[in-house]
């Protein structure tokens, strides 16, 4: 049995970086990626036996680390709205790579698609997830994530694509 199953050091090695780009695509911050995805990693670990068995256990780190993302979220507001209202802004992206492979220009386009979308894109993309895997890792139906994708496919097409001709006409 051990043997159909990667003990977690393994794993851990295997699917860091996937992991990692994944939720860096959703989070648009290298920092607090890597954050979530040790946090998540961490989870993972203390419950392997049960999240070893898992059919997809990367994609269950990468809604372990989103999930505590969106928690994180939920309590900086609370706590920012109840300590002045006035000093929420948006922070603008860091710039660090944090071990990414993706290119600054399609990396730029990814941060440009609304949440969901880049969810469905590192998740189908970067984790190679099926439609069906997906849709149960965001909760929502394969319906949804095939609109989330062709969206997002044809928002990317639109804006790459004059980059893209001008490096075919060179």
């Amino acid at each position: 049995m051990r043997s159909q199953r990667p003990d977690f050091a393994e794993f851990y090695r295997e699917f860091r970086d996937d992991c990692l780009r994944a939720v860096l695509v959703s989070t648009r911050d290298p920092d607090k990626a890597e954050e979530l995805v040790a946090e998540a990693f961490a989870r993972a670990c203390a419950s392997w036996h049960t999240v070893g068995r898992h059919p997809a256990p990367a994609a269950w780190v990468v809604r372990t680390a989103l999930n505590a993302n969106i928690s994180r979220w939920r309590r900086h507001r609370r706590e920012v709205l109840m300590a002045e209202p006035d000093v929420i802004a948006d922070r603008p992206a860091a710039d660090g790579d944090a071990g990414t492979s993706i290119e600054p220009r399609i990396k730029a386009a990814l941060w440009r698609l609304p949440v969901r979308q880049r969810q469905v894109v590192a998740l189908r993309l970067l984790l190679d997830l099926d439609t069906a895997r997906t849709a149960e890792v965001l909760g929502i139906t394969p319906n949804t994530v095939k609109v989330h994708m062709a969206h997002a496919l044809a928002a990317l097409r639109h804006d790459l694509q004059p980059e893209l001709e001008q490096e075919s006409q060179s």
